[in-house]
């Protein structure tokens, strides 16, 4: 039995992490302390004067422990740490931790590449970034390789150089050619500085060198040179344009700012490299409008430094954080360079925190605005849904199927639930179909709903059981027509339940347009409320099977004696495995049957032939 004054008495006056949990030994809250004997007997001090947050959760807290650490940057570290794998309840928790995409430029390597990259490594390349979507990162260096005549291979020069014929962009002049030794590492090493300056945000020095290269070719009478060189400057300075100088510090910076409300928050970061804003992202933190302004500010910074690639020399803060000291020598740890916190209060750093700020109330009352939508959208769907189909009540739980396979082979099975018109993750359940290696729907979805109405029974039956399919749905949809309604239904006839079953009818574009029961089909086209809820129900119902069956593809691809034959990247390999079913049916093919795949040509299958036989 743990005795909360007496563990109380134990506490040690060092360093370290306590962690809170409830009557069922779940982790409500972790925190970090200079002191945990002063900082953990706070908590259980009078609650009159602690937060609303604080009032909530002491009456849970059953029992604690906690982990002495050497120094508070230790109990700095782990806290972080803790946080991140246990995500307890009490904490403010941020959702999205996602990595951001960076532009990578191998200035370590003789012959650079231009790639993108979510790792940030000490490897002597050079990062730019971070951007905030993959597609900026995509644009941009297809936007490079357009403007300079860089290699698109991953092939390393000299290594590689004149072993086989070059490739298209070489006879378009779109590459200089490494390959065939037309251009010296010199010359093509400056050509990546200007990319470097050009990434940099430093245009202006690129334009005025091609301004005096233009009039060079121009004197010369070179005018297709001089046009090439005029199109380039111009490409230039519309992304200069576009590019919005928000510092005329012109560093590297991340400013954060937040608004709040009574229930939510919103922190909104700027991504500021060279005085210019190349990115934003916001954070929503629900139910966290009642916490106070430096702990929301410093549990996000504790958290979005700890997983991010990339921290800059200067974070810039609307709120005093706690323990600032402690937390930019952390960043510093990480970053290998000092990491200045400020907190302007004046002049432009000021008007920077207050343009993020406003920002960030901007994408807060959007979320509302779409909260606000989304229970419209759950209420009226529910209601009109119950009215279509003439069931005896409103669905308040539906269960949709989907099924998912590639050819005949990893065939699987969604079930999606959703409770009161909004997505229940926590009831999502996959299968992987057993009966069958053959593509066949309806078979599939019999054997699917037998599994899950079987499992109902038996924890029915054993009551100790873990409750994973007991709660039945008011409701079933199943990804499909008539047949597909059928193949559920005379499942369901056998074991004796009667549920309401739909099928979610797609059009030839593949889009939802109406419901198929036994008796009639609906057309959804004219009560757009309705059909955007069932938008909902069955676009999630594919994404979650589809989700798990490239999963179990690139399992099965992983890992192949095709990674170690020259050419062949993850699409050949999976084109390859899709077109024979097995790596042994590749080892056995003949030079023409290889060829006949996708992708492959009859070089690469002469090569692959030759491999197996050696």
């Amino acid at each position: 039995m743990f005795d909360m004054q007496e563990e109380l008495k134990k506490l040690p006056d060092k360093p370290g992490v306590y962690i809170m949990k409830d009557i069922n030994g779940e982790i409500i809250y972790i925190g970090k302390a200079v002191v945990l004997k002063n900082r953990v007997r706070q908590y259980f001090q009078s609650l009159s004067n602690q937060t609303p947050k604080v009032q909530a959760m002491v009456p849970r807290i059953k029992e604690f422990e906690y982990i002495v650490t050497d120094t508070e940057l230790e109990a700095l570290i782990l806290e972080c740490n803790l946080i991140k794998k246990y995500r307890p309840k009490f904490n403010i928790m941020l959702k999205d931790d996602k990595t951001y995409p960076y532009i990578k430029v191998t200035m370590n390597e003789e012959f650079p590449r231009i790639l993108m990259t979510r790792k940030v490594e000490k490897d002597g390349a050079k990062y730019f970034g971070p951007y905030t979507s993959g597609f900026a990162v995509k644009d941009t260096i297809d936007l490079l390789k357009k403007l300079f005549p860089i290699k698109s291979c991953n092939k390393i020069f000299p290594k590689d150089a004149r072993k086989q014929r070059p490739c298209l962009n070489y006879y378009i002049y779109q590459c200089l050619g490494p390959c065939q030794g037309d251009v010296s590492k010199q010359e093509y090493r400056a050509l990546m500085n200007d990319i470097c300056s050009f990434l940099s945000g430093k245009q202006d020095e690129i334009i005025k060198r091609l301004e005096t290269e233009m009039a060079k070719a121009s004197e010369n009478m070179e005018f297709e040179k001089a046009a090439a060189f005029r199109d380039k400057i111009n490409s230039l300075r519309h992304i200069a344009q576009k590019q919005k100088v928000v510092s005329t510090t012109m560093e590297d910076q991340d400013v954060v700012a937040f608004s709040k409300d009574p229930t939510d928050s919103c922190v909104q970061v700027f991504f500021i490299r060279g005085g210019k804003l190349i990115g934003r992202e916001h954070f929503i933190f629900e139910g966290a409008g009642d916490v106070t302004d430096s702990e929301l500010m410093t549990s996000f910074i504790k958290q979005f430094y700890s997983s991010t690639a990339y921290i800059p020399r200067e974070i810039v803060l609307q709120e005093d954080i706690d323990e600032i000291d402690i937390i930019e020598k952390w960043l510093s740890n990480k970053r290998e360079a000092k990491v200045h916190i400020k907190v302007p209060r004046k002049g432009e750093k000021l008007k920077l925190v207050e343009m993020v700020s406003q920002n960030a109330l901007i994408a807060l009352n959007q979320f509302k605005d779409n909260i606000r939508n989304q229970e419209s959208l759950a209420k009226e769907g529910i209601s009109k849904l119950k009215e279509l189909l003439e069931l005896d009540g409103a669905p308040q739980r539906i269960e949709a199927y989907d099924i998912s396979n590639t050819g005949s082979t990893e065939i699987v099975a969604s079930m999606v639930v959703f409770e009161g018109g909004f997505p229940a993750k926590k009831e999502y359940r996959r299968f992987k179909v057993k009966s069958l290696n053959v593509q066949n729907d309806y078979a599939s979805m019999q054997e699917v709903i037998y599994r899950r109405f079987t499992h109902a029974r038996k924890e029915k039956e054993d009551a100790d059981g873990e409750a994973k399919f007991s709660r039945l749905p008011d409701l079933i949809l199943a990804d499909g027509g008539l047949g597909h309604v059928n193949s559920v239904l005379s499942v369901l006839g056998e074991m004796n339940i009667s549920i309401p079953v739909a099928g979610m009818v797609k059009d030839a574009n593949h889009r939802t347009r109406g419901i198929v029961t036994t008796d009639k089909e609906f057309d959804l086209s004219k009560d757009l409320t309705l059909l955007r809820f069932i938008t909902s129900i069955q676009d999630e119902a594919h994404r979650f099977a589809i989700e798990y069956n490239r999963k179990l593809v690139q399992k099965r691809y992983k890992g192949s004696e095709l990674d170690e034959i020259e050419g062949i990247g993850p699409k050949k390999k999976k084109a390859l495995i899709k077109h024979f079913g097995s790596l042994k049916n590749i080892k056995q093919a003949q030079v023409d049957d290889l060829a006949a795949v996708e992708g492959i040509n009859l070089e690469l299958a002469k090569k692959i032939f030759e491999y197996f036989r050696q």
